[in-house]
């Protein structure tokens, strides 16, 4: 099971580095809408790599994002708030890009929630990578 479990957590952060890197392509080419979906994929693979650490499987983002907020910061401290407002931000960009048409994304905001993902996977990776997994 260990391995296994290795496997899941090694692949979601191939994933979110991936997204990273495809937002930063997309912000170039001038693709806001789908750079802003990409941003929000590489917090979510990083949660769902502590999901898997923590046997905590799910396919609903809002479960995903509720379960991050109740653990992580609440009940272990292990995040600030602040890491839970990323997260929550990312995923209601993310919501507006994909789904609403008159939606128009902003280069600077975009840029800058590319830094806080950024922030947010090497914090998530540091954490994880101190565990005995």
């Amino acid at each position: 099971m260990k391995q296994h479990k290795d496997i899941l957590i090694r692949q979601s952060f191939e994933k979110a580095d991936e997204a990273l890197l495809s937002a930063k392509i997309n912000i170039d080419n001038n693709m806001l809408t789908t750079a802003q979906n990409r941003i929000y994929y590489a917090i979510f693979y990083s949660v769902l790599a502590l999901g898997y650490y923590r046997n905590f499987v799910t396919s609903k983002h809002g479960q995903l994002l509720g379960w991050f907020n109740k653990t992580f910061i609440y009940e272990e401290n292990v995040f600030s708030h602040e890491f839970f407002e990323i997260y929550k931000e990312a995923f209601e960009s993310r919501r507006k890009s994909d789904y609403e048409f008159s939606w128009k994304p902003n280069r600077e905001d975009i840029l800058s929630d590319l830094e806080s993902a950024k922030n947010f996977v090497q914090k998530i990776k540091e954490y994880v990578s101190n565990l005995d997994i």
